[in-house]
């Protein structure tokens, strides 16, 4: 005989849906304890975090007797100036010249050297000549390890092009805006590559008169020198900085790639846009500082002055010491035309 059951089949049904409900109830609110939970508020401000760079170290200065300081030797280059005078040839002068008085023409910016044959551009922290460019090569290579600083030695020797070491080549002067002048010059380097630009080194008062401009100012800006108006007197010397001893190491081909505090030493052409000597709505660049500049004396004179040379001599400045066969990275050259 079959028990009888409490709730009967439509109690038991009844029964079943009531639990069911319950725990479907249960589900959906997370139980009785809990409350419901939110999603989560879209971030109106997100946080983006970007990496900080390390600081630089702080640069080593040393002071130098007449003032300047020594600092690393790197520094980004300087950019071209803006807003120079885009001057064509004319009957008497050609296109990168500047017509002195109707008497003559001066190159309007230092000279750059290329291989007179094929244009190929000479490394500037060299000799022009293959010979003493490969021997400075391989000397400071080595030297550059053995001398100054821990920082300083870091400071790797630059390469040359290989065949500026190996090869014969005449130099060629070329007067462009935005290059770094050639430096380690002597006077029959100077003559040569002006020669074959179809030019001729200016003598003294040339020279002089062309950076007197029309006014004939001591000073390619004015009568009284005025500091950072032209790259010169500057605030460090690279032998200093590279070598501890300003005097020492002046064929170093790294020298003219030294940076003070306030930038390269050695400057493009043209980027001191103030030190420039006007002749009418032209001007030439440069004749006070960046570098000195061979003149046609056969004792052998430079004049101008370079970056760091302590003057205030302006276009008067110059220099009587050293024979025609010296150089080192401060001598360069700007060449001179007469007139046709």
């Amino acid at each position: 005989m079959t028990p009888p059951r409490p709730w009967g089949a439509g109690g038991l049904r009844r029964l079943c849906g009531l639990a069911l409900g319950v725990i479907t109830l249960v589900a959906l609110t997370g139980g009785c304890d809990d409350p419901p939970v939110e999603p989560p508020k879209k971030d109106e401000s997100p946080l983006i975090v970007v990496p900080t760079p390390p600081p630089a170290p702080s640069p080593r200065l040393l002071y130098l007797p007449d003032g300047g300081d020594k600092a690393p030797p790197e520094a980004p280059q300087l950019a071209p100036q803006a807003g120079m005078p885009q001057v064509g040839s004319t009957s008497r002068c050609p296109g990168d010249m500047v017509d002195i008085r109707g008497k003559y023409c001066i190159d309007r910016f230092e000279a750059q050297l290329v291989d007179s044959a094929q244009g190929r551009v000479l490394s500037p922290y060299y000799s022009p000549e293959a010979r003493k460019a490969k021997r400075e090569f391989g000397t400071w290579r080595k030297q550059a390890l053995e001398v100054g600083s821990e920082q300083a030695r870091a400071k790797p020797v630059p390469f040359p092009p290989g065949w500026q070491l190996t090869e014969t080549y005449e130099p060629r002067a070329v007067s462009a805006p935005g290059v770094l002048p050639n430096g380690y010059l002597t006077a029959h380097d100077a003559q040569k590559a002006c020669r074959n630009a179809g030019k001729r080194l200016c003598t003294e008062a040339e020279w002089v008169t062309a950076c007197q401009g029309e006014q004939q100012r001591q000073f390619p800006y004015g009568d009284k020198y005025e500091a950072k108006r032209c790259n010169v007197f500057r605030e460090a010397h690279p032998a200093a900085v590279l070598h501890d001893d300003a005097s020492r190491g002046h064929l170093d081909p790294r020298l003219n790639q030294v940076s003070s505090s306030a930038g390269p030493l050695l400057r493009k052409t043209g980027a001191t846009s103030e030190c420039k000597s006007a002749w009418g709505n032209d001007a030439v660049y440069d004749m006070v500082g960046n570098l000195d500049e061979w003149i046609d004396d056969p004792e052998g004179v430079f004049v101008g002055g370079f970056f760091s040379r302590s003057t205030k001599n302006g276009c008067l400045a110059s220099v009587h010491a050293h024979p025609p066969e010296y150089y080192d990275y401060s001598l360069g050259v700007r060449c001179c035309r007469s007139q046709q």
